[in-house]
């Protein structure tokens, strides 16, 4: 038999319901959500004894007790937080919602059951269709209404600044150390700390601002998820982050997680599905785009189209993007996306020329794509992987394994399974004839001192 659930108990004593008052409240709650659902008393001591209803029962319930006691409650707080991993639905996350409080429920339930470790949801492969749903109904949805809530918890100015700086500094640690350093760190802040202010009382303004500044949140763990070879739970939070941007008002937000989106898509081979997501992110803020962002955007569709094989396109599409970031300014952008620079678009011009199979380009123009500053290891790691393979691709083979020496010293800090990647890529690209050079056995006794060179050999 399962365990007694002593918390639902507690509050059922507390709201002084009778079994069958709890049934009668919860068939009205789920009828308020239009839902038409079957509880009776009969129910409820199930619920007593351990039992865990499906589908959006356990809400119900919450919510039903939660009435009578004049607060909210969450599934957690009567005993049935295991709900949203037991009764998961493999959809889950993957819709842009018509609502904004439907994205904060489904965001506690991802959270909750990304800490579960849900294979459901962490593991699954992306859904294109998904993303070109999402992209759609971002571009044409019309602007939600006001989104002040009362709640049990006041949220104010300070406690989104909190939240802004928590994930700045969570941003900082992925880019040193990879994604699968403090991934799981993040999700349990946004669980335990964010998910409680999601539910909380807050004007219009405060409310505005607490959703962009999940949405960025949600854009770190998506492209941390991502990083760490998550895929499916990466899709499912860059998909909310932009429910929560198209709610927040915050396009140009929306328009990065796009461009997010764009970049996973073209490193798992969807490479259509890529140019059309860096379209569509320069395409949904219109005129409101920044340089640096519109350099970005356009340089994520000029990657898809390199491994499309569309060289012209590249080729435009890169002197479009080097022509914005020329117009930068020092207020022409948000905050988060300064990152992107001179160093960041050379090591996408890389990536490009490497792609088109014009490796010499790629050694040259690629050559200013390595910041050394201790900060970027893993933005460093790939250009430098790259400068590897463009080197060996046009027969300078000693001169390609010391730029791999150099990008797996660089790795040693890093958790990153695309990191992983990049290195099987690089010894895919060792042909038989380079490991019978002296060149290739002088690196390999070097590299086989590397933990990622061992991970992948």
């Amino acid at each position: 038999m399962a365990d007694p659930n002593a918390r639902l108990a507690a509050l059922l004593q507390e709201a002084d319901f009778s079994h069958k008052s709890l049934a009668r409240a919860v068939v009205a709650v789920a009828a308020r959500s239009g839902e038409d659902i079957t509880c009776d008393h009969t129910y409820v001591t199930r619920w007593l004894k351990g039992s865990i209803p499906r589908g959006n029962m356990p809400q119900f319930i919450a919510d039903a007790i939660g009435r009578k006691l004049g607060r909210h409650l969450t599934i957690d707080d009567i005993g049935m937080g295991d709900a949203a991993v037991s009764a998961v639905q493999p959809d889950l996350g993957l819709e842009f919602a018509d609502k904004p409080e439907s994205t904060a429920k489904t965001v506690a339930d991802l959270w909750r059951a990304d800490l579960a470790d849900a294979d459901t949801l962490v593991r699954a492969l992306p859904d294109s269709a998904a993303w070109n749903a999402a992209s759609l109904r971002w571009i044409v949805a019309p602007p939600d209404g006001e989104l002040t809530q009362t709640g049990n918890l006041a949220v104010g100015a300070m406690d989104v600044e909190m939240v802004r700086s928590t994930t700045d500094a969570f941003s900082v640690l992925d880019g040193k150390f990879g994604g699968g350093h403090a991934r799981r760190a993040l999700i349990q802040y946004l669980h335990t700390d964010v998910r409680p202010m999601l539910d909380g009382s807050y004007s219009d303004a405060v409310g505005k601002r607490l959703q962009s500044a999940v949405a960025e949140a949600l854009l770190l763990a998506g492209f941390m998820s991502y990083d760490s070879g998550l895929h499916s739970i990466a899709q499912r939070y860059f998909i909310q982050g932009l429910r929560m941007a198209q709610a927040a008002g915050d396009r140009l937000l929306g328009s990065s997680i796009l461009s997010a989106m764009s970049h996973q898509a073209t490193f798992l081979g969807r490479y259509q599905d890529a140019a059309t997501l860096a379209r569509a992110a320069v395409a949904g803020p219109a005129g409101s785009l920044g340089p640096t962002m519109a350099a970005h955007h356009i340089a994520m569709e000029a990657r898809a189209l390199a491994r499309l094989g569309d060289e012209r396109g590249c080729d435009l599409a890169l002197a479009e993007a080097e022509r914005k970031l020329s117009q930068k300014t020092a207020d022409s952008d948000p905050p988060y996306i300064a990152y992107f620079d001179e160093v960041e678009l050379a090591a996408e011009v890389g990536h490009c020329f490497r792609d088109l199979g014009r490796s010499l380009e790629a050694t040259e123009r690629g050559a200013g794509s390595i910041f050394g500053d201790g900060l970027n290891n893993r933005s460093d790691f790939f250009a430098t992987m790259v400068q590897a393979e463009s080197y060996i691709n046009h027969g300078e083979i000693g001169r390609g394994f010391e730029f791999a020496l150099s990008a797996l010293q660089l790795s040693e800090g890093l958790k990153s399974a695309r990191c992983v990647q990049y290195v099987r890529e690089f010894q895919g690209r060792v042909t038989d004839g380079m490991r019978r050079a002296t060149e290739f056995r002088e690196f390999e006794e070097q590299a086989r001192g590397f933990r990622l060179w061992k991970q992948t050999t």
